[in-house]
């Protein structure tokens, strides 16, 4: 079993591998930081750690984090956590390119697309957070794919991971989502809005993360078309990932270690206590949204995900490819370096747990 010395030792031993990957010629070198500056080296713990992420229930382990003080315990005095909610992660991820957020919860469409649109150089994958937890869900009657012809479908945002989902699975069934009677209308909308056009008989489907798809299931009639679970093998797929700022992995190697014992400890926490994992998200919800879910709604979502410290990376390579499919993106993005997991596997071989596979996407 691990003790507290050896935990201390391996969490000391991957923060000098860290600094020392800010100064050497590694995957952190020095021409691709970014924002972190071509000398950024280890400045110690930081002032302030800011952190994002949205009111899903996808973002679970952000939200148990930080209500159930997690992942303040972890960062000490040295550090103060303070955090944003954001409506999509295209918001979420402008935020981190334009350096007012060092750590975000963030779905895998718009982390790729961060990756892509700052030349690979502006942010990492550090961890996961959720699997799952996203379906297609549409009006009574509704049950094929080429019943959606001529009909109108909602996703969260233009590019976002569902964006891409939806029109990745319209176009391998030779469905155009450019409207018309042979193809799909597309719009983008905010989930609450999605909600209450879908209810006012304005959309006849959506492709919506929890605990969006099961609010209109259970609040609003509709019935599940895909479960985007069954699309994937074994049903693991990354719904919600950690993003951090290069600059700010670089020059506070210690900070990102103990955030990512806060995100293990709130992913195993929520493991543990599973009702007490639903009640304290649908308390975070309440506070952000000002209405916590009705309890059959947090269960049906609930059951939907799973919280996993890993980012499922071997993923990512055919998300990329989606994106293309889906005609978001003209081309899938090189993924080489996108992903830096020494700091994780530190914390999970501390914890006595197994490491992760980065899937070659570490290297450049």
């Amino acid at each position: 079993m691990t003790t507290a010395r050896t935990a201390r030792t391996a969490l000391a031993l991957v923060a000098a591998g860290l600094v020392a990957a800010a100064g050497g010629c590694t995957r952190l070198d020095a021409g691709d930081g970014g924002d972190g500056g071509a000398a950024a080296t280890d400045r110690g713990p930081a002032a302030e750690l800011r952190l994002g992420y949205l009111p899903n229930v996808t973002h679970a382990a952000a939200l148990i984090g930080v209500r159930n003080g997690l992942f303040a315990a972890e960062l000490g005095t040295a550090t103060r956590l303070t955090t944003q909610a954001f409506n999509d992660g295209t918001e979420e991820v402008g935020a981190l390119l334009g350096g007012s957020l060092d750590i975000a919860f963030v779905g895998p469409g718009p982390a790729i697309n961060a990756f892509d649109k700052s030349g690979g150089k502006a942010v990492r994958l550090i961890a996961g957070a959720t699997s799952g937890g996203a379906q297609l869900v549409a009006r009574p009657g509704i049950s094929t794919a080429e019943q959606l012809r001529g009909r109108t479908v909602a996703t969260p945002k233009l590019g976002n991971t569902q964006d891409i989902a939806l029109k990745a699975w319209l176009a391998g069934r030779g469905i155009p989502a450019r409207g018309g009677a042979a193809g799909v209308t597309i719009v983008n909308a905010d989930n609450p809005q999605t909600f209450a056009a879908f209810r006012a008989g304005e959309l006849d489907a959506a492709w919506l993360p929890e605990p969006w798809a099961s609010r209109l299931v259970l609040d609003a009639g509709a019935t599940v078309l895909v479960d985007e679970k069954d699309l994937w093998p074994d049903g693991r797929y990354p719904t919600t990932v950690v993003l951090a700022r290069t600059g700010f992995l670089r020059e506070h190697p210690q900070t990102v270690l103990a955030f990512l014992r806060g995100q293990l400890a709130a992913v195993e926490w929520a493991a543990q206590h599973p009702a007490g994992a639903r009640q304290a998200v649908n308390a975070a919800l309440a506070e952000l949204t000002g209405k916590p879910l009705a309890d059959p709604v947090i269960a049906r979502a609930f059951d939907g995900i799973t919280l996993t410290a890993d980012p499922l990376a071997g993923a990512f390579p055919r998300l990329a490819a989606n994106a293309v499919t889906a005609g978001v993106a003209r081309a899938a993005p090189d993924l080489a370096g996108f992903a830096d997991l020494g700091a994780l596997n530190a914390v999970l071989g501390a914890a006595g747990r197994p490491a992760v596979d980065a899937a070659g996407l570490d290297t450049r």
